[in-house]
């Protein structure tokens, strides 16, 4: 399963070559649809129509993952408070794409902080 965080959503949702050759990969790989949590949207949209034009496009094509269950969100706190690192929309990605599962990303350093204390979640970084 492929997790989007807020830098992974804004690279995809791009209209570029690079964008549309990352995708063509994730489809190769059988990674395609990718799962989106609603809670990233808050830091991905700004609000405005024509400035999330391209985002809504996006949203179109990938799942939407809107259910916080309470087993997930008190795992994300677990993520946080074991890597000391990380927002809870971060911490909430991980956990999402827990067990085995890869969060595609600009942060490196707080999703890696939190994937180090996951259950065999990988980084991909965009």
């Amino acid at each position: 399963m492929l997790v989007l965080d807020s830098g992974g959503f804004g690279r995809l949702s791009e209209r570029s070559k690079q964008a549309l050759a990352l995708i063509e990969e994730f489809r190769t790989a059988g990674l395609w649809p990718p799962v989106v949590p609603t809670m990233v949207l808050v830091e991905s949209l700004q609000g405005h129509a024509g400035r999330d034009a391209n985002a809504n496009r996006f949203l179109k094509t990938v799942i939407k993952d809107d259910a916080v269950s309470l087993e997930v969100a008190r795992r994300a706190a677990e993520l946080r408070r074991l890597a000391r690192h990380g927002s809870a929309v971060d911490a909430f990605v991980v956990a999402v794409a827990e067990p085995s599962g890869i969060v595609l990303t600009g942060d490196e350093a707080d999703i890696t902080a939190l994937a180090a204390v996951s259950k065999g979640v990988t980084v991909e970084l965009v």
